[in-house]
């Protein structure tokens, strides 16, 4: 039997002017989008493409394709909000005795229950222009305010120092699919750059704190473990040209020390300075050495003159 694989004596090794032609038109094909359209998988890369005027040169972004995949992921879609948007828990409760009311519903097949933050981010932002604008979030836990704005076109930025809620958070960026418009840092915004202990609540760290006696308020009988994280200042990650249209604070007392950090971007002139909401609560803002009066005080030094309460929670205007 012949050998199939050779071939004929009246056939050619030598490939056709044609078919040289040809394969260097497709190779200059080929290299000419490989230039113009560059493929990425990584991306401290993608974040390249983003609107978002940055200037930190201390802290990078977190990489949420570098860090370790939470186990177990529970998430699921949010109840009752214009803007759909999915989140993933950080605390599970004492399974399986006390699971967290979440997995609950989600094991009846009910949505998550609406975080009153989320509705409220996206009532605020609903008729703002979206292209080139930021919402700030700090004290971002599981991300319920930074998704609730994502979702919805705008550019965010977030602060997290907690791994495990950290964690949660890069969960819900792929989820959602918002990467293109998501810069996350691991660390705590404040009036300096440095390092600072933070007091995670075991079972409840959305009730973390900087100061030791506000964490531990409202769950003395958890446990309390400390960890030292970065701080940097608000001032120093957003530039000058970055239009700023909403910042949420939420940090367990450490509003004053957070607002500071900010002097800048909240001096910005009416209908350029952004719009504030922060938890005030005056036993975690006495626990942190700081009040009420004295973030009042420094809001009329900068400009903010229009202050309500909603619940916990202050909404800033410049007026």
């Amino acid at each position: 039997m012949r050998n199939p694989w050779k071939r004929d004596k009246g056939s050619s090794n030598i490939p056709s002017q044609k078919t040289l032609v040809i394969l260097l038109a497709f190779s200059l094909l080929l290299l000419f989008f490989t230039f113009l359209y560059p493929t990425t998988s990584n991306p401290n890369q993608a974040r390249k493409t983003l609107n978002v005027a940055l200037k930190t040169t201390h802290i990078r972004p977190c990489d949420c394709y570098a860090a370790p995949q939470a186990s177990p992921v529970f998430a699921s879609l949010v109840e009752g909000v214009k803007y759909p948007f999915l989140f993933s828990l950080s605390d599970f409760g004492s399974l399986p005795d006390k699971p967290h009311k979440n997995i609950q519903r989600m094991l009846k097949g009910k949505h998550f229950r609406k975080p009153d933050i989320s509705a409220t981010v996206q009532d605020l932002l609903e008729e703002k222009q979206r292209e080139n604008r930021l919402f700030v979030d700090v004290g971002s836990n599981v991300g319920m305010a930074a998704f609730a704005a994502a979702v919805m076109g705008f550019q965010v930025v977030a602060f997290e120092p907690i791994y495990e809620n950290l964690q949660r958070i890069c969960d819900g960026i792929y989820l959602n699919r918002v990467a293109d418009r998501f810069t996350l840092f691991a660390a705590a915004a404040s009036d300096r750059i440095g390092n600072v202990t933070i007091h995670k609540v075991v079972g409840r760290l959305d009730n973390s704190a900087i100061s030791q006696t506000g964490a531990k308020l409202a769950f003395k009988s958890n446990q309390e473990i400390a960890v030292t994280v970065p701080t940097i200042p608000l001032d120093e990650v957003i530039s000058e040209n970055q239009r700023v249209l909403l910042i949420k604070i939420d940090v367990q007392g450490w509003e004053y020390h957070v607002l500071k950090g900010a002097s800048k971007i909240l001096s910005r002139r009416k209908g350029e300075a952004p719009y504030l909401i922060y938890e005030e609560d005056d036993r975690l803002l006495q626990a942190s050495n700081t009040s009420t009066n004295e973030i009042r005080d420094f809001f009329s030094s900068v400009g903010y003159n229009s202050c309500t309460k909603h619940g916990t929670d202050a909404h800033c205007i410049k007026d």
